[in-house]
């Protein structure tokens, strides 16, 4: 379920409700490559335009920093989502539970709002037993929702053996040329929110001739038009940028709507071309 929810922004951001009823603000500010030493400062700026949601990872290196930014903030926590995720070399009960204290401690937060696993590794064969780990972690009352990230469907039935739960979130590369249409019926069918990375393609999906055009006609940018078929598909997305200008155009696509010619039209963009790497076979261990 949807909900509007407003955090000081330009514009309506909505909330998603993941399993168990905990909201999660649907355009999020992701810190992927934003260096440490820049980090608080990019995330006191997305504060202030009105970010309340925010995506890191330990192996972003850049915790500590969006903790720091957090920590002396006038908004209150209770208005902040906090997502961070486990690395591939943490998997297994003990490195998980860890990890997550490292995590909880760099952040400096009692509680995470979400607690990801990065990547399945399947070559090590620990994920089941990292989610479990999750789990407990959750009923501990250290996470309010767990999830996984890069999880392909092979990946997520496994996650039910030994009287497992399905994650509330799968965060996976999607954007207009890689729809992964198959694994989102998927998410549809079993109640998994569906959390886009990379939305725009790392900017690729922004040189599309048929996307300027529209964008043209609606006196919008591409990357609003991008953005706001997104969320109009449901998704949670988690768009990138250290210019405060793109900062608030990122977050103000709530007071236009695509019609469905155009919506089907970035359907039809769908080529299949992933930009990460393949979740069966990704080990990433350093």
């Amino acid at each position: 379920m949807i909900h509007p929810h407003n955090p000081a922004a330009s514009g309506i951001v909505p909330t998603v409700d993941l399993r168990g009823g905990v909201p999660i603000p649907q355009v999020g500010f992701g810190l992927y490559l934003v260096p440490s030493k820049d980090a608080q400062a990019t995330t006191e700026a997305a504060i202030e335009v009105g970010y309340r949601h925010f995506d890191t990872a330990s192996i972003y290196g850049n915790e500590h920093e969006v903790g720091e930014a957090i920590a002396i903030s006038t908004v209150p926590r209770a208005e902040l989502f906090v997502t961070t995720k486990l690395w591939n070399r943490d998997h297994g009960r003990k490195r998980a539970r860890e990890a997550f204290e490292r995590s909880r401690e760099a952040l400096g937060l009692e509680v995470i709002d979400l607690y990801l696993i990065h990547w399945p590794v399947p070559a090590l064969g620990l994920y089941r037993e990292t989610w479990e780990t999750l789990q407990e972690l959750r009923s501990e009352g250290c996470v309010r929702a767990i999830g996984v990230s890069n999880f392909l469907p092979e990946h997520l039935d496994k996650l039910l053996e030994s009287g497992g739960e399905r994650p509330s979130v799968n965060q996976i590369e999607l954007h207009p040329r890689s729809q992964e249409r198959e694994l989102a019926s998927y998410h549809e069918e079993f109640g998994i929110v569906t959390q886009a990375y990379s939305p725009l393609a790392h900017g690729g999906a922004l040189q599309s001739l048929a996307l300027r055009d529209v964008a043209h006609h609606l006196a919008k940018s591409v990357a609003q038009v991008i953005l706001r078929w997104h969320v109009q598909r449901g998704r949670v997305i988690i768009p990138k940028t250290v210019n405060p200008m793109r900062m608030r155009e990122n977050l103000d696509i709530f007071a236009f709507a695509l019609p469905d010619d155009v919506m089907q039209m970035i359907d039809g963009l769908d080529r299949g071309e992933r930009m990460s790497a393949d979740p069966r076979e990704f080990l990433g261990l350093g």
